[in-house]
């Protein structure tokens, strides 16, 4: 079994918010250069950190191979090109000074749908039969999915059936329906999944949030976009993970053009789905907690484990306060709403700033937005940020 180990780390947040500026010029450059790909090992972090913690997995990956290829990627943004937006690449002057080197993000928060879904949802749904869309979408989502594959279905002339826990947020459930989905609301995500098998049994085309070949590929054309548009090499990326579909697709498209570069998972304490079952050896189910629902998948699966193993360098665990704690520096510097899955990647960088060396570049993909402003109100009282 693959030995991980966990260590704490102190980080402190610099808020010199006199003269910064969040965004700055957007650049475009060809796409890099395509190396062979290859598996790059992953190393260890040991510090003193209020709150964040490290994870380091060395050894072999689990018995699956990850089967999503940087051709199957590139594939699915021939497919999808037109149908979803190109989001834009930023240099961020303002982050550049709190992390001490020259950083872009993908604000991939302006996507359609609120979220970086609507590729997948399109790469997956576009490649069903009339036959099939006519049967109707079933999926499991209680987030961002819900609301990507609604739009997609609809977009595609067919519908969707959106089975939810209860305790979904209202804003997430009030977008679905505004996107076209049905929802049955259920008591938790075990019941939503075996409500979910039985519409299949009965003819609906079962969609899994992030356990999908199709699904990742089309995640990873986000990837693509961030690699061509980043004006040159980046040494670091950080990037969120829920079930580790996202992840493993943009990670693939990275790691397939330059295998140097280092890719950071980021998790929100709470919802560590990815932390668990990299401790564990295998998949194992949660119950999250975390405020950052979006990242509140109830298990990783043998697929995004075997990428997590295989790409990533480390995953940063935030607290929710910290995640919380840049939403508005966010929106006030750059006049950009994250949803607390996506701020917790700048707060992950933050934490990890130690790692990068004068002259490096780092990437943060900023995965979403559907976020209700007085969560937002209410999250920073809840913890004084």
């Amino acid at each position: 079994m693959d030995q991980v180990e966990i260590a704490a780390m102190r980080f402190r947040i610099e808020r010199n918010q006199a003269g910064e500026h969040f965004l700055g010029r957007h650049r475009h450059v060809g796409i890099l250069q395509r190396p062979d790909s290859r598996q790059v090992s992953c190393r260890q972090a040991r510090r003193q950190a209020r709150g964040v913690n490290a994870l380091s997995v060395t050894g072999k990956g689990p018995a699956m191979d990850f089967d999503v290829s940087l051709s199957d990627i590139q594939a699915a943004a021939t497919r999808i090109a037109g149908r979803v937006r190109r989001t834009p690449t930023f240099f961020s002057a303002g982050i550049s000074a709190r992390l001490g080197v020259e950083t872009v993000v993908k604000v991939e928060s302006l996507q359609l749908g609120g979220s970086f879904k609507v590729r997948g949802c399109f790469n997956k749904l576009m490649q069903l039969s009339e036959e099939e869309l006519s049967k109707g979408i079933v999926t499991v989502s209680g987030g961002n999915h819900a609301i990507a594959v609604s739009f997609v279905a609809r977009a595609l002339g067919s519908r969707a059936l959106v089975l939810m826990p209860k305790n979904a947020a209202p804003f997430n459930i009030a977008m679905t329906r505004q996107m076209g989905g049905e929802i049955e609301l259920c008591e938790d995500s075990v019941e939503a999944f075996a409500r979910a098998e039985d519409h299949a049994r009965r003819g609906m085309i079962n969609v899994h949030s992030y356990d999908d070949p199709a699904i990742i590929a089309g995640h990873g054309t986000t990837g693509l976009e961030m690699a061509s548009d980043a004006s040159g090499r980046l040494d670091h990326v950080f990037i969120s993970i829920g079930g580790g579909g996202f992840s493993a697709g943009v990670a693939a498209a990275l790691k397939g053009l330059d295998p140097a570069v280092r890719i950071w998972g980021v998790e929100t304490e709470g919802a560590t789905t990815m932390t668990q079952a990299l401790a564990a050896g295998q998949p194992v189910p949660i119950k999250p907690t975390s405020i950052a629902r979006t990242l509140g998948a109830p298990f990783a699966t043998e697929r995004t484990l075997a990428a997590a193993r295989r790409f990533l360098e480390e995953i940063v665990v935030v607290p929710d306060a910290e995640a919380v704690r840049e939403i508005p520096w966010v929106l006030q510097h750059g006049r950009v709403l994250l949803e607390p899955a996506a701020s917790c990647v700048l707060a992950a960088a933050l934490a990890r700033k130690d790692a990068f060396k004068p002259g490096e570049r780092v990437g943060l993909v900023l995965c979403g937005s559907n976020v209700a402003l007085e969560d937002i109100e209410g999250w920073r009282k809840q913890f004084g940020v």
